[in-house]
């Protein structure tokens, strides 16, 4: 809430009291998430020696990496695929995630002379950032294409699914984006804290190796890391290397909505303090 005093009468600037507003006026300020994505996606891009380059040789490295240390050096199973088709698909929705995670860790914090001066669904800010992560999401869709047809793995009739998967993906990483936004509001230690769980998170979703990789045993319960249930979902859809384990995508998705109504409640339970806080 946000009080301007002139020397007739003051004006008052109240959010919508009912939830059926709120996202109303989440509707109605689409505009300023437009701009505020855009002005990102300029400051990235512009601001970098290599530029766009930067978003194909990140992944392209990576990808070598992976290849190197999980079937090089470890062995591990790659499907029946090229060993780097299986990790730049698994790449693709893990750039999605981490990049949509990054940026809205401080997103905030950054905004918060616009959060403290004027009213709007502050839900905008951590999703504007979802424009960067989307932008690097379709550089490395690109280069996985690329890389798929020059080992010869053609699309088949599950490619249709990826604009499903796509959407699933962006899910997964709305939930944890809103809620470490506005954790980082009141416990600002987050900045040092996420980069390094991102980092971890690398090896812990199965983005350099294939799922089937663990123990059959324990698949429903790793299972239970929403990203596991994405990154299977966009192989299947590309190469189709092993079928869909479906009884664990199905928790992946359920865990990932669990995530996203979680993220969504915090953030609006909290979102009233943050012009007092920030």
């Amino acid at each position: 809430m946000t009080k301007s005093t002139s020397n007739d009468s003051d004006v008052l600037i109240r959010a919508g009291q009912h939830e059926l507003h709120y996202w109303r006026d989440l509707w109605r300020y689409r505009e300023l998430l437009y701009f505020l994505a855009w002005r990102d996606i300029l400051v990235r891009y512009k601001q970098t020696i290599a530029g766009s380059a930067w978003a194909l040789l990140r992944p392209l490295l990576n990808t070598i990496v992976f290849t190197v240390l999980f079937s090089r050096l470890g062995k591990f199973p790659s499907d029946g695929v090229p060993y780097p088709v299986l990790v730049l698909a698994g790449m693709v929705p893990w750039q999605l995630f981490s990049g949509a995670v990054l940026g809205a860790t401080q997103s905030l914090v950054t905004n918060s002379n616009l959060i403290s001066k004027v009213y709007f669904p502050r839900l905008i800010i951590p999703c504007s950032t979802l424009g960067v992560a989307l932008v690097d999401f379709l550089f490395t869709f690109v280069l996985m294409i690329v890389v798929a047809a020059w080992y010869g793995v053609m699309p088949t009739v599950r490619l249709l699914a990826l604009p499903l998967l796509a959407l699933y993906a962006l899910m997964a990483s709305l939930g944890p984006s809103v809620l470490i936004a506005a954790m980082m509001v009141k416990f600002r230690d987050f900045k040092h804290v996420v980069p390094f769980l991102v980092q971890i998170g690398t090896f812990v979703c199965p983005v350099g190796y294939s799922s089937s990789s663990i123990p059959e045993k324990w698949r429903l319960l790793y299972s239970c890391n929403p990203m596991v249930g994405v990154i299977d979902g966009f192989r299947w859809a590309v190469h189709g290397g092993t079928p869909l384990h479906l009884p664990g995508f199905l928790i992946s998705v359920g865990i990932t909505l669990l995530l996203t109504f979680l993220g969504l409640w915090y953030f609006r339970r909290t979102e009233r303090t943050f012009a007092d806080v920030i």
